[in-house]
């Protein structure tokens, strides 16, 4: 009916009869079908679209009570109007409208009185449909918003985005973003019920002002996937500021109502879900640059030492943390010092950054590990009062292989020797807590004993314990390879998760 006249299933056994109805209504515009019993009136309304029914109540197979219930059980905003010239007293009128007809009309009828009746009917209907569709819509646009603020990246959010719209207006859809490099790309679903893919694209945004626009083009425009035939597509172009590029979202026009109204708000909430996601990578980026500026720029050569270290931030979707590592060669001893500052987020990095810097001038004055925390310990009480670290300081000497090492609440290290791992364990209270300090912990590190430093986003598995995961590392750590840099890449293929949600950082000293 959308676009064209109503289409109007008459049913009736008598041709005379009949032949008047769809006179009547032919002449005023309505396109119709026929049906002579109540089997053939079912069938054709399962076989065709049918805004309305004009049903006799007296048909050969069935009554037309019955017909009419069966058709609104199966298609309930489907109107039905009864005509009869036998059951016309109070009883049948009123069981017929009980039964669910919309309508009921007693033979003699006047033309006039069908047309109005018939038009009344399909008016009350077409708003109805309106209200129910636009309900949907809206029901439809919040999931897909909720979907798009909990994507885990700028892909995902293109993807959900697509496949909402093709879910809100059930059709094929596509939403055109730009990410925060720059990269023009296009999240495609062919229709509701096909996972949404994404493609590059570009378009040009010349004359695109702030706010949101509509448009009807030309679907070869737009050849992003197969549109209806003969169809043209609507185009919701939406810019929140001069600075950012607009994004797309492109529908089929027959899928359209009045002024676009869940269009508009769909584009909106797609914009709005696409700034905070270029926000985040900025962020991430920004926090992301500055840690590894701070971190050591190349390692110390050391005379009987092997060194190695791997650090991966978390993955893009997670917000970075404050894991850092130091390896440095002061007055013959090599200092070895890895952390972690609580929390994930720019702040936690430039947190990690004073503490590092803290660390490295402490151990240039020419103070122990354990002096080394207890200074950098009431330098965050009294600098950075609100904040908890963890940290591992250790002096090797290479030549003989002494270690002196003070921990603060972080993993213990690992040995491994010849297939063979234990922790070095030193109970102690975390940075940033006022509470007595155990001494330094010295032991000798054997020649071709391998000494492994490393943070919780190494061993964490959220479907995992803690101890689960230092278990796992003693078995991967107990064979080292040849290749210390090799070793290290190991540990993180095999023990961290796929999709690294914590930084990680793995310092490994092996001496020959």
């Amino acid at each position: 009916m959308e676009g064209g006249p109503a289409t109007v299933l008459v049913v009736d056994d008598s041709g005379p009869k009949r032949y008047l109805l769809v006179n009547w209504l032919n002449r005023a515009g309505f396109t119709t079908v026929e049906a002579e019993n109540g089997t053939a009136a079912l069938e054709r309304v399962g076989r065709e679209p049918v805004d309305l029914v004009v049903l006799d109540v007296r048909l050969p197979d069935m009554s037309g009570f019955e017909v009419c219930e069966r058709i609104k059980e199966t298609y309930p905003s489907t109107p039905v109007i009864h005509v009869s010239a036998h059951a016309v007293d109070v009883v049948d009128r009123a069981q017929g409208l009980t039964r669910g007809a919309d309508a009921y009309l007693t033979e003699p009828i006047e033309p006039e009185e069908l047309v109005a009746t018939a038009h009344a009917v399909l008016r009350y209907y077409q708003a109805r449909r309106r209200a129910e569709q636009l309900a949907e819509r809206l029901a439809a646009l919040a999931d897909a918003t909720v979907e798009m603020h909990a994507s885990p990246n700028f892909v995902r959010l293109l993807e959900a985005a697509a496949s909402g719209a093709a879910r809100i207006f059930r059709s094929p859809a596509a939403v055109v973003a730009e990410t925060f490099d720059g990269d023009c790309l296009a999240g495609v679903a062919a229709d509701p019920h096909t996972p949404a893919g994404i493609v590059p694209w570009v378009v040009d945004d010349t004359g695109v002002p702030i706010g949101t626009r509509v448009w009807v083009d030309q679907a070869a425009n737009w050849p992003l996937t197969d549109w209806p035939a003969g169809d043209t597509v609507t185009v919701a172009a939406s810019r929140l500021r001069e600075d950012r590029a607009p994004l797309y979202v492109v529908v089929p026009t027959s899928t359209q109502t009045v002024r676009t109204p869940v269009l508009v708000q769909l584009a909106q909430a797609v914009a709005s879900a696409v700034e905070a996601q270029r926000s985040f990578d900025e962020e991430h980026r920004i926090a992301v640059t500055l840690q590894r500026s701070l971190l050591p720029r190349r390692l110390p050569e050391v005379t009987g030492l092997d060194l190695a270290v791997r650090y991966e931030p978390a993955s893009a979707q997670t917000e970075v943390g404050g894991d850092f590592y130091e390896l440095v060669m002061l007055d013959g001893h090599l200092l070895v010092a890895i952390g972690d500052v609580a929390g994930h987020s720019l702040h936690a990095a430039t947190v990690m950054a004073e503490l590092r810097h803290a660390v490295r001038a402490y151990a240039v004055e020419g103070h122990q590990p354990g002096v080394i925390l207890d200074r950098v310990n009431e330098l965050m009480r009294t600098l950075l009062p609100t904040e908890l670290a963890t940290i591992c300081v250790l002096l090797l000497h290479p030549g003989s292989g002494l270690i002196r090492l003070a921990s603060a609440g972080h993993l213990p290290a690992l040995l491994s020797r010849e297939g063979r791992v234990e922790f070095v364990t030193q109970s102690a209270p975390l940075l940033g807590v006022r509470a007595p300090r155990p001494p330094d912990l010295e032991f000798v590190l054997p020649a071709g004993a391998t000494l492994v430093l490393y943070t919780d986003g190494l061993i964490e598995r959220r479907d995992a314990t803690i101890d689960e995961g230092m278990a796992a590392l003693g078995v991967v750590a107990a064979r080292v390879d040849d290749d210390l840099d090799q070793f290290c890449q190991r540990l993180l293929i095999e023990l961290a998760p796929p999709e690294i949600h914590d930084d990680v950082a793995v310092v490994a000293v092996r001496r020959r």
